[in-house]
């Protein structure tokens, strides 16, 4: 009789290439502020992607998605190669702040001049990206052949 293999084996089984394998994914913080930042001020959906071959820990790179949500990983070549993992940056977020408008910026200081208003902006930005870049989480769920996973993450930087 056989047995089955545990998940810690399938996981680390050096044969399957698939994301089954993936234990933990590094990704770098200013990475994900700047994927929340855009995902967020813009009509473009940007994750962090991990690509094959995958291993037990992966980092996860800055991708922007194209219209199409493809982001470029058409697989013509080899129908059976594992596609790219996508994480969402706001799964990577334990509390996604609320980002600075400008016109509640503005409103915080409705005396200033132009310059000031631009320049508190500019900071009020930039103390949400400070705090998105301390907030990142210590887990996430990923997809994985139709199941979630919880897999751990390393916040680099």
């Amino acid at each position: 009789m056989t047995e089955e293999p545990s998940d810690a084996d399938r996981e680390s089984a050096p044969g399957e290439p698939g994301p089954n394998r993936i234990r933990s994914v590094a990704v770098h913080r200013e990475d994900v502020a700047n994927a929340l930042e855009a995902t967020l001020r813009s009509d473009r959906e940007v994750v962090l992607r991990a690509t094959p071959p995958f291993s037990g820990r992966m980092r996860a790179r800055l991708h922007a998605l194209d219209a199409s949500g493809n982001g470029g990983d058409e697989r013509d070549d080899d129908a059976d190669a594992p596609a790219p993992l996508h994480i969402d940056p706001r799964t990577l977020v334990e509390s996604v702040p609320p980002y600075p408008e400008v016109d509640d910026t503005a409103a915080e200081h409705p005396d200033a001049d132009l310059e000031a208003r631009r320049k508190r902006h500019a900071e009020a930005v930039e103390e949400w990206r400070e705090t998105v870049r301390e907030c990142v989480a210590e887990k996430v769920d990923i997809e994985v052949d139709g199941e979630t996973r919880t897999v751990d993450v390393t916040a680099l930087g």
